[in-house]
């Protein structure tokens, strides 16, 4: 496990009992804790050839703006239905109850770019398979998903067929 591990709070019966919260603002509150999150997601881009970064509203952005300055690609986001200005696409998918439609600039992507796709959690995999999707549409590669955390007892991963998914903490439960 990494260090980043020791700066995430686990709150027990969060939102509701049986639940343990795994909370990271713990993580971006403390200035090592930020750095050291940044610097070990980006490490696993090490070695990839890649054109951008496109994040996840919200958290996704908390992690994906620094790795792009990091390493010096451009940045997507990736929004909530109604949020960006220019002409978007969307991509629509469902939620434990009911469903939720995500937004990126059409002119964001461009045929055959490369993309890593960030998030700060992959949990049941939704999401992250929408924006897979979404990008994909545009005619962008999506060659790896890199999360901060990961619910392995959710099983996630094994929605994203694109391409590899890492995290740089995995927790066996729910």
């Amino acid at each position: 496990m990494s260090k980043v591990e020791s700066y995430i709070t686990s709150i027990p019966d969060f939102p509701e009992p049986g639940i343990i919260f795994r909370d990271i603002t713990t993580v971006i509150g403390d200035p090592d804790g930020l750095q050291l999150a940044v610097d070990e997601m980006a490490a696993q881009m090490a070695g990839l050839e890649f054109d951008a970064v496109a994040g996840l509203e919200s958290r996704g952005f908390l992690f994906g703006m620094p790795i792009a300055y990091k390493l010096h690609k451009a940045f997507i986001p990736i929004r909530k239905e109604g949020k960006l200005p220019r002409e978007t696409v969307r991509a629509s998918y469902d939620l434990e109850y009911g469903s939720a439609t995500i937004e990126v600039h059409k002119d964001d992507v461009k045929p055959g770019m490369r993309v890593v796709l960030v998030d700060d959690l992959i949990a049941t995999g939704g999401t992250i398979e929408a924006a897979a999707r979404l990008l994909e549409g545009l005619g962008a590669e999506v060659v790896k998903v890199v999360c901060l955390l990961e619910l392995k007892g959710l099983h996630g991963r094994d929605r994203i067929k694109c391409c590899p998914v890492s995290a740089v903490v995995s927790y066996e439960g729910k």
